[in-house]
C-alpha cells in the first residue's frame, strides 16, 4: 500500500512537473525572436492616447496602469527653456489654445521642417503661461469628455511619476523621449537636445543602463549624444515615410521623406536609404535600435498583405533593435487580413521577432504578448 501510495505521489509530481515546464515552455522568453530573446516591449505611444488626451500625466498613469513598460515623451522647449510634452511644438491641435482669448495674438507663422504653419507655438509660451492652457483629444472618433481637464506636464514631471510608479508597482516603468524638431528649435536658440540630456543626468538616468531610449527623427542629434555629448543612453533612429502606393511600395515626400537636418545639409538620402544594409552599418554606429513606420516590416496594398520584408533579421544581424509605430485599435487603421482584431496584428508582429510596439492602446498590446 505504502509503496502504491509512494508511486502514485511520484506519478503526481512528475506529473505536475511536467505541467511546469510546459507551461513555462508556452512563456518562456528564449521563445521570443526579439534580438534578446525577451518578450516585446509596450511602449505607450503618447501615453495611453486612445483613451484620454495624449501627454498629460493622467495618459501616462493610465497607461503604466494598464502594463505599459515604458511611456512616451514628445519633447519641445517653452520660451524659458522647459522641457514639456507635446506632440508637435505648434498647440492648436491638442490643447485648448485657440478658445482662450488672452492668447489670441500669439498666433503666428512658423516653418517647421520646410513646412509654414499658422499656429500657437509652444516656444512662444513660458512654462507659467502653457500652465492656463488645458489639453484635449486629438481625434474626433476618440472620447472628447477629458477635454480642458488636464494639464500641460513638464518632462521633469514624467521623470518623477515613472520613478513614483516603479517603486509603487514593483516593476520598472521606463520612459522614450522623442527630440522634436532639433533643428527647428536650435534655430529659435532652444537648445532641445542638451536640455533633455541635463535633465536625465540630474535623474542619474544619461547611461545605457538606464530605461530610457532617446529617440528621433533626426540624425545629427542622435550622433551629437554620441560624440559631442559622450552619453551612452540608449537611441533610436525613427523611421518615417508619406505613404504606401497602390503597389504596397512606400511613397516618400517631404516633409517625411527624409530626416531633415539632411535636407539642411544637402544629404541626399531618404528614410528608406537608412533601411538598406549600408543604412542600417550607418545607424548601428550611433543608434541602439530603429524605429520604423510599420510598412516598412509588413507592406501591403489595399486589398491584402504582401509578404513581410527583411528589416527585423538585417537589423537583428547588427544588433539593432526595432521598435514599430504607431499601433491603434480602430478598424480604420487596420489591414483586412486582420479582421478588424488588433489583436491579430500585434501578434502578427510580435511573431515577425519585433523587439517593441509603440501603442495607442497599451491594454491591447500586453495582452498580446
Amino acid at each position: 500500500m505504502r509503496k502504491l501510495l509512494s508511486f502514485s505521489i511520484a506519478t503526481c509530481l512528475l506529473a505536475i512537473s511536467a505541467c511546469k515546464i510546459n507551461h513555462n515552455s508556452s512563456v518562456n522568453p528564449l521563445s521570443y525572436k526579439t534580438l534578446d530573446g525577451k518578450a516585446p516591449l509596450v511602449i505607450a505611444h503618447r501615453g495611453a492616447s486612445g483613451l484620454l488626451p495624449e501627454h498629460t500625466l493622467e495618459s501616462y498613469q493610465r497607461a503604466i496602469d494598464d502594463g505599459a513598460d515604458f511611456i512616451e515623451q514628445d519633447l519641445v522647449l517653452t520660451k524659458d527653456q522647459v522641457l514639456v510634452c507635446r506632440h508637435e511644438p505648434m498647440l492648436s491641435g491638442t490643447t485648448n489654445v485657440a478658445d482662450l482669448p488672452q492668447f489670441a495674438n500669439r498666433k503666428t507663422t512658423k516653418t517647421v521642417d520646410g513646412v509654414a504653419y499658422n499656429d500657437w507655438f509652444v516656444s512662444d509660451f513660458t512654462l507659467a503661461e502653457l500652465r492656463t492652457i488645458k489639453a484635449r483629444q486629438a481625434l474626433a472618433d476618440r472620447p472628447q469628455q477629458f477635454n480642458g481637464l488636464y494639464d500641460i506636464p513638464t518632462f521633469q514631471e514624467v521623470i518623477d511619476l515613472a520613478k513614483a510608479q516603479t517603486r509603487a508597482k514593483g516593476r520598472t516603468i521606463g520612459i522614450y523621449p522623442e527630440t522634436k524638431h532639433p533643428t527647428f528649435h536650435e534655430a529659435l536658440g532652444l537648445p532641445l537636445t542638451s536640455k533633455l540630456l541635463e535633465a536625465l543626468d540630474a535623474a542619474g538616468w544619461n547611461n545605457r543602463a538606464a530605461p530610457v531610449f532617446v529617440q528621433s527623427f533626426e540624425v545629427a542629434n542622435l550622433r551629437a549624444i554620441r560624440t559631442q555629448y559622450q552619453s551612452t543612453v540608449k537611441t533610436v533612429q525613427l523611421l518615417d515615410a508619406t505613404d504606401v502606393d497602390a503597389s504596397g511600395n512606400l511613397t516618400l515626400v517631404a516633409p517625411a521623406a527624409q530626416p531633415y537636418d539632411f535636407v539642411v545639409a544637402g544629404d541626399q538620402r531618404t528614410f528608406l536609404d537608412l533601411t538598406t544594409d549600408a543604412g542600417l552599418d550607418f545607424v548601428k554606429t550611433y543608434a541602439t535600435g530603429i524605429g520604423p513606420w510599420k510598412p516598412y516590416i509588413q507592406p501591403y496594398t489595399p486589398t491584402a498583405k504582401l509578404p513581410p520584408t527583411t528589416l527585423i533579421k538585417r537589423a537583428h544581424q547588427r544588433g539593432l533593435l526595432v521598435h514599430a509605430f504607431t499601433f491603434r485599435n480602430e478598424p480604420r487603421y487596420l489591414l483586412p487580413a486582420y479582421q478588424n482584431n488588433p489583436t491579430a496584428e500585434y501578434k502578427h508582429f510580435y511573431d515577425l521577432g519585433l523587439d517593441g510596439v509603440f501603442s495607442d492602446y497599451t491594454a491591447t498590446a500586453v495582452a498580446a504578448r
